[in-house]
């Protein structure tokens, strides 16, 4: 059975992203984990084409801990992101939140709309 993926999946990603990124902590969380997750992103890169193992296993690290920070984040949160629909949802999802959307959410001034209008 195929999976049905969101036909514009950015666009569907930004629609929903003030909604699920609304509590403090999470807000806060997003601040530190997405730069965190692309300067890993980029460690990781970096290692892999310099065949360096103690950078590659820092990257590895910081996408976790980044990936983990985020988790803890959206569970405070009224309204859950839709569940992923298989590995290669999460991935695409993921990788649209670091580097596209989130930067597009802090940039625009949605952050600190939603800091504040934070629930107190």
């Amino acid at each position: 059975m195929a999976v049905k993926r969101h036909p514009h999946p950015l666009n569907w990603q930004w629609r929903g992203y003030a909604t699920n990124h609304r509590h403090p902590t999470n807000l806060v969380l997003h601040l530190i984990a997405v730069p965190l997750f692309i300067l890993s992103t980029l460690l990781l890169l970096t290692a892999l084409f310099q065949l360096r193992l103690l950078p590659l296993l820092l990257g590895v690290i910081g996408l976790f801990a980044a990936l983990a920070l985020q988790q803890h984040g959206h569970r405070l949160e009224e309204h859950a992101p839709e569940p992923f629909l298989d590995r290669q949802d999460a991935v695409e999802r993921l990788l649209m939140e670091q580097f596209v959307t989130f930067p597009r959410f802090l940039l625009s001034g949605g952050w600190w709309r939603a800091w504040k209008n934070r629930r107190r």
